[in-house]
Parts: structure tokens; C-alpha cells; sequence
């Protein structure tokens, strides 16, 4: 009987704030199954949350006996989140899964890519305001890219401690721009902005021209921003693979298998960093609230870029476009064309949605790599 007892001994291990990252854990794996919102990514950091959080959990790095006993989660993010190896091989997959083909028949659209990500560095701002040092402020502020991988690893360029917080912040918002972009768009807009139709017009884009499109951003990119050639160099080697047409089933493996395959292993991992007593904090919610702020403020630059556009242009431009900057691909397009549709059904806005929201993807990493040149560690 003692023996059995001493089984259920490890109940007594048990504190309120790990019950409370049980719940945050089940609220994840809820919107991943019910609501949908990024189920890939969500379930796995809701069970790992779960994980993390039992006492003495097996999963993660602890002492056992005076000896340091490692946990597979840490194992694996040492072995491929703290030297960005998950994160580069998902560039790739999503680099194969983006056609670029919308933001090639309209160049213009880059700009609105550039102007929402006004966020990042509101935000970066921001944070210092609340005592966060210049590093933790670069790290939080990229939240507003709406860009995981991203996130990860400007964070852990820095060697946040607040990496845990930064990755569920950054993930949850992704999944909740349905939910956020609608609200700060009708506020900044008129219904009569909100109807604007747009012709488009495509020009025909030369497969030559898919091919050069990514060795020239990694080079432009790379010439502005040396610290984000990693980002930018394997997202655009991915959409090399995609365009060039002699490695079809190399790309339908980065895109199909690979991408989900790292993607499933990330979101598990991520979670070795939300133990309890490192996410349970003051400055969590204050991350949490930031990075609100960041995805917010990135929608409003968007959104500001093209109505200040449209007062010297005479093709006008729906200004909800602009709120497609952000890297959210391809939700951010998506909800932006079931809104024009909602105020006209005749307005049919998606490709010039996906053209900005494509220019996002690249705008946002961009944006990590000038933050990594211009911050030191």
C-alpha cells in the first residue's frame, strides 16, 4: 500500500501555476480543433504546454538525484531552435509554398508591404518605455511581423528570456487576424473607402522573371540587410526550387513534407519554454499586450500608406489592401477580400490582396534582418 501511495507522491509537486499553464495549454489545443486557427502549430504548443508543466516532468531538463537528467524537448531545441536550424529548413518550405507571380505583374504593392511594418518599430520603441532593454524591445517588437519563424529567431538571436512569451504571442495573434484586422480596418475606413474598386490588369510575367525575382531580393537584401541573408536567402531558395522548374518534386517535398513535418517538431519544441515559473510573470503580459499592439499599429500603417496614397493619386486605392502587409499569408488576403466582398459583392479584390500580402512575407523578414544589423546582442 505504501508502495502505491508513494506513486500519487508526486501530486504534492504540483503548484497553481502549473494548473494555470494546463488551462493556457487546453485554450491553445481549443482554437487549433474548434476554431481552427493554425491547428498545426497551436495543438502541439497546447500539448507541450501541458507537458512542461507536470511535475517533474521527464520532458524537460531537471535534477534528479544531485544529476542533471535532459528532457527531449530541450534536447531538441538545442538541437534545432538555438541555432535556427528548424526555422531556416521551414524558410525554405515556405519560400516553396508562396508564388510571387501577383507582386510581379504589380511591383507598386511592395510598398504597402514596407509600410506595415510600421508596427515593429512602434512597438520596439514602445518597449523601452516599459523597461525592457533595447535587446528583449527588438525582440518583442517583431511580434508585429506577424511572421513566427521570424519572431524565433530574432528572439533567439538575442537570447530573449522571454522567448516563450514572444512565440505564444506571436503564433496566437497569426491565428487571430480574422479576428484583429476587421475591427482596426472599419475604424480607420469609410464605407465608401471600403467599396473602392480596383482594376487589375496583369502583366504577363515571364518564368525568367520568376527566377531572377528571388537571387535578386537575396542579393538587394543582402546588400541593405547582411544580417538577414539566412532569412531571406532560404525563404527565396525555396521559391527558386518552386520556379525554376527542373526540381518539381524537390519543391512538392519542401513544401508538402518538410514544412510539415518541422513545423510539427517546432511546435512542440517551442514549448520547453513555457515552464510556468518563467512565463508566469509581469512582463509576459506585458508582452502579450505589446505584441497586440504591434499587430495593430502594422495594420494601421498599412492601411494610413494607402489612404495618404490616395490623396495625390488619381487611381484610387482600397485602403484595406494595406492591411494585407503584414506576413500573416495568406489569412491577412483572405479576410481583406471577404470584407470587399461583404460591403459589394462585386468588389473582387484578391488578387491585389495576395500581391500585398506576398510583399509582406518578404518586407517582414526583411525587417528582422535590418533589426539584427542595427541592434547589437
Amino acid at each position: 500500500m505504501e508502495q502505491l501511495l508513494s506513486l500519487f507522491g508526486n501530486i504534492g509537486n504540483l503548484t497553481w501555476q502549473m494548473v494555470v499553464m494546463w488551462l493556457i495549454g487546453g485554450l491553445l489545443i481549443w482554437l487549433g480543433i474548434n476554431k481552427k486557427m493554425e491547428p498545426t502549430l497551436l495543438i502541439p504548443m497546447g500539448f507541450g504546454a501541458i507537458l512542461v508543466n507536470l511535475p517533474l516532468s521527464g520532458a524537460v531538463t531537471q535534477l534528479v538525484e544531485e544529476a542533471v537528467e535532459e528532457g527531449p524537448l530541450d534536447i531538441l531545441f538545442n538541437a534545432g531552435i538555438s541555432n535556427e536550424l528548424f526555422l531556416l529548413l521551414l524558410f525554405i518550405g515556405i519560400g516553396a509554398m508562396i508564388d510571387f507571380t501577383p507582386l510581379l505583374a504589380d511591383p507598386f504593392m511592395m510598398l504597402f508591404g514596407a509600410a506595415a511594418q510600421f508596427g515593429i518599430f512602434f512597438t520596439l520603441s514602445l518597449s523601452t518605455l516599459f523597461g525592457f532593454s533595447l535587446q528583449d524591445a527588438a525582440s518583442v517588437g517583431i511580434i508585429g511581423a506577424a511572421d513566427g519563424p521570424t519572431s524565433i529567431f530574432v528572439a533567439n538571436y538575442y537570447g530573449s528570456k522571454y522567448l516563450g512569451a514572444i512565440i505564444v504571442a506571436a503564433y496566437s495573434y497569426m491565428a487571430l487576424v480574422p479576428i484583429i484586422q476587421p475591427p482596426v480596418i472599419r475604424l480607420l475606413t469609410s464605407e465608401k473607402e471600403r467599396r473602392i474598386h480596383m482594376e487589375y490588369n496583369p502583366r504577363s510575367v515571364s518564368r525568367t522573371a520568376k527566377i531572377l525575382f528571388p537571387i535578386c531580393i537575396t542579393i538587394v537584401a543582402g546588400l541593405i540587410a547582411p544580417r538577414s541573408v539566412a532569412l531571406v536567402g532560404f525563404l527565396m531558395f525555396g521559391n527558386l526550387i518552386r520556379e525554376c522548374g527542373a526540381l518539381d518534386s524537390l519543391s512538392e517535398t519542401a513544401q508538402n513534407i518538410m514544412a510539415n513535418l518541422v513545423t510539427l517538431i517546432l511546435g512542440i519544441t517551442v514549448s520547453s519554454q513555457m515552464r510556468a515559473e518563467s512565463f508566469l510573470n509581469r512582463e509576459t503580459i506585458f508582452i502579450l499586450v505589446l505584441g497586440l499592439a504591434a499587430f495593430i499599429f502594422d495594420t494601421a500603417g498599412g492601411v494610413i500608406f494607402a489612404k495618404v496614397l490616395n490623396l495625390f493619386s488619381k487611381r484610387k486605392i482600397n485602403p484595406m489592401i494595406g492591411a494585407c502587409g503584414i506576413s500573416a499569408f495568406p489569412m491577412s488576403a483572405r479576410v481583406v477580400t471577404q470584407m470587399a466582398l461583404k460591403e459589394d459583392p462585386s468588389n473582387i479584390l484578391i488578387m491585389q490582396a495576395t500581391g500585398v500580402n506576398v510583399s509582406g512575407q518578404i518586407a517582414s523578414v526583411i525587417a528582422g534582418g535590418l533589426i539584427l544589423s542595427l541592434i547589437a546582442r
